[in-house]
């Protein structure tokens, strides 16, 4: 897992509530086995017309978004299915920070469990950072180690737990943290061989 420390980059505006996985990466395209090739795939029904034509309407259709590394939605983001999918998806794209006033559970989890930073400003300040933006192409910072999200004359602090952002800062997904007792698998290991 890529780890996660400070990202400035161009923000994208989603101006859109009750975001769920099925259009952040629709159930045709979860046929893959491996994590990456899903980013073209990324809001496949908002992007794309029928005839697989960029819908020129779509917020990261936009020039002035273009190579936005930084999603800024609105409420109840990452709702309906549990599917891992759709943060692969969204991490394939180079989105590694969402912002919105808050997320559903089960997608917000699985942000932590894959290098992307979902970052729950509430309402308040979500609607700031958005009229702040406008809809124009402007970078902002999120910094992992100060908790703050950032850009020309707004910054917001967000919560994070402790643990979540430890993982995130150094990369370690639940396989890495295994991992890291590697050596006392080991020996737990060969020590029950040598009982038997």
């Amino acid at each position: 897992m890529k780890s996660f420390t400070t990202v400035r980059g161009i923000a994208a505006l989603m101006d859109r509530a009750n975001v769920d996985t099925d259009q952040i990466i629709p159930k045709q395209f979860l046929k893959r086995i491996e994590r990456t090739g899903f980013g073209r795939f990324l809001f496949y029904d908002w992007r794309f017309d029928v005839q697989g034509n960029p819908n020129p309407e779509f917020e990261l259709n936009r020039p002035e978004y273009a190579g936005a590394s930084i999603l800024v939605a609105k409420d109840n983001f990452g709702c309906g299915s549990s599917r891992e999918h759709a943060v692969w998806a969204l991490d394939d794209f180079g989105i590694r920070c969402v912002i919105a006033p808050d997320f559903a559970d089960i997608f917000y989890n699985n942000c932590f469990k894959n290098g992307v930073l979902p970052v729950a400003l509430g309402r308040e300040k979500t609607q700031e950072l958005f009229d702040r933006l406008g809809q124009r192409k402007q970078e902002v910072t999120v910094d992992l180690a100060q908790q703050t999200v950032t850009t020309d004359g707004f910054i917001a602090k967000f919560e994070i737990e402790p643990f979540r952002k430890e993982c995130l800062f150094h990369g370690l997904d639940d396989i890495a943290l295994t991992l890291q007792w590697e050596d006392k698998i080991s020996a737990f290991e060969v020590a029950r061989q040598t009982e038997h």
